[in-house]
């Protein structure tokens, strides 16, 4: 997917680092922060750079990651979710990095116990985590003293308390609760892993207007009604969706998507040259993903890869 120079992406630090404390307060419990996928696209080094002080830890997909981030020169541990040898790397590299792999085979812990690996638990997943039936055999094999399991409801994080029991307590860390289970107390257990509520509200997607005209019968590929419309210089080809924007502070309709530039419903007074808000002001992530039938986590990292990037907290990246 290609970035449009027509979008801007703006992204606030501060708001991030807030969101980081206002987490640890309520949750009361350590807080890995979950920094995968470029930190949701908002830009993994300078995310990492910023909420050092604030989290206890970072979390990512692979090492890779970890090292595009910095994670090193952060001063802050990591930890991977996704397969530890996927990349290639040994034992050795994750502890030059400060990087703990989660496993979930015997295989892998045993490769990887120098690394002291986290066990990966399987509470439904069925995805980067052993059954319950192997949870004892691989944690013996890498000698692992922490674990998690992906949980969307409580019950997943009362099948890891149970499982934690019945390996007799071996593991003095446990932890399950990402977004969707902050709010839960039961649910925080040692640690919490959030994604999503670190970058609530911190990012702001926008364009202009490239043209605004009267609409003179069908318009676009899909002969679309509409009175007014006008376009923007974003399409498919940068992750472009229909659904809802904002022009001059009220909602409107983006209705077709082409390659590079998309149609969006206008009204009267909406002229060329005006902003184009796609995500923020009054308009967040969980609206853009109702509107285009995906996940606000989808939603967030379409949006903000779309376009260039801006920090508003500039001398914290010394620049």
């Amino acid at each position: 997917m290609e970035r449009s120079w027509h979008v801007t992406v703006e992204i606030d630090l501060e708001r991030i680092a807030r969101n980081g404390q206002e987490i640890r307060r309520q949750a009361g419990v350590p807080v890995i922060a979950v920094v995968k996928a470029d930190a949701y696209g908002l830009g993994a080094l300078a995310v990492v750079k910023h909420l050092a002080e604030v989290v206890d830890r970072f979390c990512f997909f692979s090492l890779r990651e970890a090292m595009e981030a910095q994670l090193l020169a952060s001063g802050k541990a990591g930890m991977t979710l996704g397969p530890p040898d996927a990349d290639g790397y040994g034992a050795e590299m994750f502890m030059t990095h400060g990087v703990r792999p989660a496993v979930w085979t015997v295989e892998q812990a045993a490769a990887l116990t120098r690394a002291r690996p986290i066990l990966a638990v399987d509470t439904g997943m069925q995805r980067f985590a052993c059954p319950v039936e192997t949870t004892a055999a691989v944690s013996a094999a890498g000698g692992c003293e922490e674990a998690f399991t992906h949980a969307t409801t409580l019950n997943a994080v009362r099948q890891l308390r149970a499982i934690a029991a019945a390996n007799g307590g071996r593991w003095r860390l446990l932890h399950a609760a990402g977004t969707q289970l902050l709010h839960e107390a039961e649910a925080r257990l040692d640690a919490v892993r959030p994604g999503l509520a670190l970058y609530r509200g911190a990012a702001r997607v926008s364009c202009r207007l490239a043209d605004a005209r009267a609409s003179l019968g069908p318009v676009g590929y899909t002969r679309f009604a509409s009175g007014r419309h006008g376009v923007i210089l974003a399409g498919y080809s940068h992750g472009m969706g229909t659904g809802t924007c904002l022009i001059n502070g009220q909602t409107r309709r983006i209705v077709e998507v082409g390659m590079q530039s998309s149609y969006v419903e206008l009204a009267a007074h909406d002229k060329t040259g005006d902003e184009v808000v796609l995500l923020g002001d009054t308009l967040d992530e969980e609206e853009v993903a109702r509107e285009g039938k995906i996940s606000p986590q989808q939603a967030l990292v379409r949006l903000t890869g779309m376009g260039q990037r801006r920090y508003a907290s500039r001398t914290v990246l010394g620049i």
